[in-house]
């Protein structure tokens, strides 16, 4: 089994900055692709930033400029900075991992179990 875990969730006022980390362990052998999404109250769950192995990153539109992914292949983990936050980036964010458990086998995707992220004065 592959578990995700993250923290560094929490309340923080518009302007502030946060840092999420999610931490991969159990029987993987490679990882590929690592991401963050999110979901908002009453909103569909959308892609906020991915990265490959290899490094190369894409970010949704509304955190451009504003958040960061990177990632520590030794550690198996995958941060996201987060600055200027704004009310509008509240939501709860989820790790998700394309996981490889052993050499040749499928790769599948694993999610965390979410971190509340509230942006409010």
């Amino acid at each position: 089994q592959v578990q995700l875990v993250e923290s560094g969730g929490g309340l923080v006022q518009p302007g502030g900055s946060l840092r999420l980390s999610c931490a991969a362990s159990g029987n993987i052998f490679s990882i590929n692709a690592m991401g963050w999404y999110r979901q908002a109250p009453g909103k569909q769950r959308e892609l906020v930033a991915v990265i490959t192995s290899g490094g190369s990153t894409s970010y949704a539109d509304s955190v451009k400029g504003r958040f960061t992914i990177f990632r520590d292949n030794a550690k198996n983990t995958v941060y996201l900075q987060m600055m200027s936050l704004k009310a509008e980036d509240t939501a709860v964010y989820y790790c998700n991992a394309e996981v490889q458990i052993a050499y040749g086998s499928i790769w599948n995707r694993y999610w965390g179990q979410g971190t509340q992220v509230t942006v409010s004065s």
